[in-house]
């Protein structure tokens, strides 16, 4: 079944976490925008990824059902159709605090996903499942938590704000020295992983992040 090829490739990572503690096998360049609302709220995450040429290969290898090398709008949208099902349980790789408090997506209309330059790009929205106005502190960050898909954003550019409500915030872009992280919550980490090494929440503690403060 493509579905079960697909997870054999790679986006289901998801399901095969164990070896996903040590290190990722699949790499992503992302890209996330922050847009708010009319009414002062967060009103979708905007997102492009942008696979590495090997994990692509893998994806049209499994895809390619007329054998030409490369992947037609047919092709694309069942692999985007695959995609949206596999990561409704990873809350779309979506990560959201509101004054410290996580918050979940709801489940986009669609992911678009596109085949050039033997990388494959997928785009889609996510929307907060409940209200989130801007005020106090908020975080959004775009990561793995199994750690078996490595999402980096190239520049602080790749993260950022759209609408007059939000660009009158302070914002700042995060990104956690590994080590620091592991230094400053050895125990917590080591409790997590032996609780539930197939992949933990700890694990975002590692990913870019973009704060805001209204």
């Amino acid at each position: 079944m493509k579905m079960q090829r697909l997870v054999m490739a790679g986006l289901a990572t998801l399901v095969a976490p164990a070896l996903a503690v040590a290190h990722p096998h699949i790499f992503a360049e992302a890209r996330l925008e922050i847009v708010s609302d009319d009414k002062g709220e967060i009103g979708e995450l905007r997102n492009v990824w942008r696979f590495d040429e090997l994990f692509s290969a893998s994806v049209v290898l499994d895809f390619d059902k007329n054998s030409n090398a490369t992947l037609d709008p047919d092709e694309l949208k069942e692999v985007g159709q695959t995609v949206l099902e596999s990561l409704s349980e990873y809350n779309y790789y979506t990560t959201i605090s509101d004054n410290g408090k996580s918050v979940k997506v709801n489940k986009p209309d669609s992911i678009t996903v596109d085949y050039k330059d033997n990388q494959l790009l997928m785009m889609f929205a996510v929307k907060p499942a409940e209200a989130l106005p801007l005020k106090g502190k908020l975080s959004f960050g775009v990561y793995d938590p199994t750690m078996y898909t490595a999402m980096d954003f190239p520049t602080d550019d790749d993260l950022t704000v759209v609408g007059d409500k939000i660009e009158a915030c302070e914002r700042q872009v995060v990104r956690p020295d590994p080590d620091e992280v592991l230094a400053e919550n050895k125990d917590t980490l080591t409790d997590a992983f032996w609780n539930d090494p197939t992949g933990t929440d700890m694990s975002k503690l590692f990913a870019t992040r973009i704060e805001i403060k209204c």
